[in-house]
C-alpha cells in the first residue's frame, strides 16, 4: 500500500512536526526533519501493509532524524526552546505550564508521552515504534507521568 505524496503530507505534517518538536525542541529544526521524513518516504520504493504501518514508519523516521540532530555538533550552537516559548499562545495558563512541564522531561520520557497521549498510540505500539520492550515503555511512562504530577502539583501548591 502507498499513500501520495501529497496525502501524507495533508495527514502527517502536523503530527510530524510535534513529534520532531518534543524531541529537537526547535521549530525550525522540527519543520526540516518533516520535510526530510517526508522525501524520505517520497524517495522510498517500499510497500506498507496498511496506513497505520505508513504512519509508523513516518513516525519511526522522524524520531530518528530529530534524534540525529540533536546529537550533531551544530545542534549544541543553537537558540534554546524556552526562548522559542516566547513566540507560542496558549489559551490558557495552565495548557502552558503543562507543555513546559512534557518539554522539561528527559528525552526518553518526553517522547513516550507524547507518542501516548498526543499521538493516541498505545504501549505496544510505542514498543514497535521505538525498539523498546513494552515493559520499558510502561516504566517510562510511569515514570514521566510522575515527574509530571511532582512538577505540576508543586505549581500548583506555588500559586496558592
Amino acid at each position: 500500500m502507498r499513500l501520495s505524496t501529497e496525502d501524507i503530507i495533508n495527514k502527517y505534517q502536523d503530527r510530524l512536526f510535534a513529534t520532531s518538536f518534543s524531541i529537537c525542541r526547535c521549530a525550525e529544526d522540527a519543520e526540516d526533519i518533516v520535510q526530510d521524513t517526508i522525501i524520505k518516504y517520497h524517495q522510498s520504493n517500499k510497500d506498507f501493509e496498511s496506513e497505520e504501518h505508513i504512519r509508523a514508519w513516518l513516525i519511526r523516521v522522524c524520531i530518528n532524524l530529530s534524534k540525529n540532530l540533536v546529537l550533531s555538533f551544530w545542534n549544541r550552537n543553537r537558540m534554546p526552546w524556552e526562548e522559542y516559548m516566547e513566540n507560542l499562545h496558549f489559551t490558557e495558563e495552565s495548557d502552558k505550564h503543562l507543555f513546559e512541564a512534557v518539554m522539561a522531561l528527559p528525552e526518553k520520557y518526553r517522547i513516550v508521552i507524547h507518542l501516548f497521549y498526543y499521538e493516541g498510540y498505545s504501549v505496544q505500539e510505542i514498543a514497535r515504534i521505538l525498539h523498546r520492550r513494552e515493559g520499558t515503555v510502561k516504566s517510562q511512562l510511569t515514570r514521566g507521568r510522575r515527574i509530571l504530577k511532582e512538577e505540576l502539583q508543586e505549581e500548583w501548591r506555588d500559586d496558592e
